[in-house]
Protein backbone atom coordinates (compact mmCIF):
# COMPACT_ATOMS: atom_id res chain seq x y z
CA UNK A 1 0.00 0.00 0.00
CA UNK A 2 1.37 3.48 -0.99
CA UNK A 3 1.16 6.39 1.71
CA UNK A 4 -1.42 8.14 -0.76
CA UNK A 5 -3.72 5.03 -0.41
CA UNK A 6 -3.06 4.39 3.70
CA UNK A 7 -4.01 8.28 3.50
CA UNK A 8 -7.21 7.79 1.67
CA UNK A 9 -8.07 5.34 3.57
CA UNK A 10 -7.39 6.78 6.53
CA UNK A 11 -9.67 10.16 5.57
CA UNK A 12 -12.21 7.61 4.36
CA UNK A 13 -12.20 5.76 8.00
CA UNK A 14 -12.31 9.06 9.31
CA UNK A 15 -15.01 10.03 7.52
CA UNK A 16 -16.70 7.29 7.69
CA UNK A 17 -17.00 7.81 11.99
CA UNK A 18 -17.95 10.87 11.67
CA UNK A 19 -20.90 9.66 9.61
CA UNK A 20 -21.34 7.30 11.93
CA UNK A 21 -20.87 9.66 15.04
CA UNK A 22 -23.23 12.12 13.11
CA UNK A 23 -26.15 9.27 12.55
CA UNK A 24 -25.77 8.42 16.25
CA UNK A 25 -25.79 11.67 17.76
CA UNK A 26 -29.22 12.76 15.34
CA UNK A 27 -30.59 9.32 16.54
CA UNK A 28 -29.92 9.88 20.14
CA UNK A 29 -31.54 13.80 19.15
CA UNK A 30 -34.73 12.28 17.81
CA UNK A 31 -35.59 10.27 20.82
CA UNK A 32 -34.79 13.06 23.33
CA UNK A 33 -36.88 15.16 21.40
CA UNK A 34 -39.20 12.42 20.79
CA UNK A 35 -39.59 11.77 24.88
CA UNK A 36 -40.11 15.78 25.21
CA UNK A 37 -43.09 15.47 23.09
CA UNK A 38 -44.34 13.10 24.90
CA UNK A 39 -43.99 14.54 27.90
CA UNK A 40 -45.41 17.75 26.73
CA UNK A 41 -48.28 15.53 25.57
CA UNK A 42 -48.70 14.32 28.57
CA UNK A 43 -49.10 17.20 30.47
CA UNK A 44 -51.12 18.55 28.22
CA UNK A 45 -54.12 16.00 28.45
CA UNK A 46 -53.45 16.24 32.17
CA UNK A 47 -54.57 19.89 31.43
CA UNK A 48 -56.99 19.48 29.97
CA UNK A 49 -58.76 16.46 31.86
CA UNK A 50 -58.20 18.63 34.78
CA UNK A 51 -60.31 21.52 32.87
CA UNK A 52 -62.63 19.01 31.75
CA UNK A 53 -63.31 17.69 35.28
CA UNK A 54 -63.64 21.01 36.37
CA UNK A 55 -66.17 22.04 33.76
CA UNK A 56 -67.90 18.81 35.13
CA UNK A 57 -67.98 19.79 38.40
CA UNK A 58 -69.26 23.58 37.46
CA UNK A 59 -71.68 21.99 34.90
CA UNK A 60 -73.06 19.35 37.71
CA UNK A 61 -73.08 22.27 40.77
CA UNK A 62 -75.15 23.96 38.40
CA UNK A 63 -77.52 21.67 37.69
CA UNK A 64 -77.78 20.67 41.48
CA UNK A 65 -79.10 24.48 41.57
CA UNK A 66 -81.49 24.77 38.86
CA UNK A 67 -82.85 21.52 40.30
CA UNK A 68 -83.65 23.29 43.70
CA UNK A 69 -84.37 26.38 42.61
CA UNK A 70 -87.12 24.32 39.57
CA UNK A 71 -88.28 22.27 43.09
CA UNK A 72 -88.85 25.95 45.39
CA UNK A 73 -90.57 27.11 42.33
CA UNK A 74 -92.88 24.13 41.88
CA UNK A 75 -93.26 24.15 45.62
CA UNK A 76 -94.35 28.15 45.88
CA UNK A 77 -97.05 27.36 42.45
CA UNK A 78 -98.55 24.88 44.66
CA UNK A 79 -98.94 27.64 47.46
CA UNK A 80 -100.05 30.39 44.94
CA UNK A 81 -102.52 27.95 43.69
CA UNK A 82 -104.13 26.58 46.72
CA UNK A 83 -104.59 30.19 47.85
CA UNK A 84 -106.01 30.88 44.60
CA UNK A 85 -108.28 28.44 45.11
CA UNK A 86 -109.00 29.12 48.18
CA UNK A 87 -109.78 32.90 47.73
CA UNK A 88 -112.13 31.54 44.64
CA UNK A 89 -114.08 29.07 46.97
CA UNK A 90 -114.55 31.94 49.50
CA UNK A 91 -115.74 34.07 47.04
CA UNK A 92 -118.28 32.06 45.20
CA UNK A 93 -119.49 31.23 48.66
CA UNK A 94 -120.02 34.61 49.22
CA UNK A 95 -121.30 35.21 45.88
CA UNK A 96 -124.00 32.57 46.78
CA UNK A 97 -125.38 33.90 50.21
CA UNK A 98 -125.38 37.06 48.28
CA UNK A 99 -127.92 35.41 45.61
CA UNK A 100 -129.84 33.50 48.14
CA UNK A 101 -130.52 36.50 50.50
CA UNK A 102 -128.41 35.30 53.01
CA UNK A 103 -126.23 38.13 53.47
CA UNK A 104 -126.85 42.08 52.44
CA UNK A 105 -124.15 44.03 51.72
CA UNK A 106 -124.74 47.77 53.84
CA UNK A 107 -122.99 51.21 53.44
CA UNK A 108 -122.85 53.53 56.29
CA UNK A 109 -124.92 57.06 55.71
CA UNK A 110 -123.03 60.14 56.42
CA UNK A 111 -125.14 61.26 58.75
CA UNK A 112 -123.96 65.05 58.40
CA UNK A 113 -124.63 65.20 54.37
CA UNK A 114 -127.64 67.70 53.94
CA UNK A 115 -128.05 65.66 50.52
CA UNK A 116 -129.24 62.54 51.55
CA UNK A 117 -132.39 63.62 52.24
CA UNK A 118 -132.34 61.61 55.36
CA UNK A 119 -133.78 63.35 58.30
CA UNK A 120 -130.44 61.43 60.80
CA UNK A 121 -129.78 62.88 64.07
CA UNK A 122 -126.25 64.60 63.86
CA UNK A 123 -124.93 63.17 67.31
CA UNK A 124 -120.92 62.80 66.80
CA UNK A 125 -119.72 59.26 67.39
CA UNK A 126 -117.07 56.87 66.48
CA UNK A 127 -115.90 56.46 62.94
CA UNK A 128 -116.38 53.02 61.85
CA UNK A 129 -118.79 50.27 61.85
CA UNK A 130 -121.07 50.74 64.91
CA UNK A 131 -124.00 48.61 65.27
CA UNK A 132 -126.39 51.38 66.09
CA UNK A 133 -125.25 53.42 62.89
CA UNK A 134 -127.97 54.83 59.99
CA UNK A 135 -126.86 51.92 57.40
CA UNK A 136 -128.10 51.80 53.87
CA UNK A 137 -128.67 48.53 52.20
CA UNK A 138 -127.63 47.68 48.37
CA UNK A 139 -129.18 46.31 45.50
CA UNK A 140 -128.60 42.58 45.02
CA UNK A 141 -126.94 43.32 41.59
CA UNK A 142 -124.86 46.26 42.82
CA UNK A 143 -123.20 43.42 45.49
CA UNK A 144 -122.32 41.57 42.97
CA UNK A 145 -120.80 43.65 40.86
CA UNK A 146 -118.66 44.96 43.95
CA UNK A 147 -117.72 41.36 44.95
CA UNK A 148 -117.24 40.74 41.32
CA UNK A 149 -114.69 43.52 41.42
CA UNK A 150 -113.04 42.28 44.80
CA UNK A 151 -112.78 38.81 43.38
CA UNK A 152 -110.81 40.45 40.52
CA UNK A 153 -108.57 42.25 42.80
CA UNK A 154 -108.34 39.39 45.39
CA UNK A 155 -106.66 37.65 42.14
CA UNK A 156 -104.29 40.12 41.27
CA UNK A 157 -103.11 40.29 44.23
CA UNK A 158 -102.21 36.59 44.50
CA UNK A 159 -101.03 36.42 40.82
CA UNK A 160 -98.88 39.56 42.20
CA UNK A 161 -98.00 38.22 44.84
CA UNK A 162 -96.80 34.91 42.87
CA UNK A 163 -94.60 36.61 40.57
CA UNK A 164 -92.74 38.35 43.20
CA UNK A 165 -92.22 35.51 44.73
CA UNK A 166 -90.66 33.99 41.35
CA UNK A 167 -88.59 37.17 40.64
CA UNK A 168 -87.19 36.69 44.11
CA UNK A 169 -86.47 33.21 43.61
CA UNK A 170 -84.62 33.73 40.35
CA UNK A 171 -82.76 36.81 41.57
CA UNK A 172 -80.87 34.78 44.18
Amino acid sequence: MTPVQRLLGLAVLILSLMVFAAGVTWQVQAWRYTGQLERLAAARANDLNDLTQGVLRQQQAEQAKRAALEQQLASQDQQHTKELSDAQRDQARLRDRLATSDLRLSVLIDATDSASGRNVPTAPGAVGVVHGAQRARLDPAHAQRIIGITDDGDEGLIALRACQAYVRAIAR
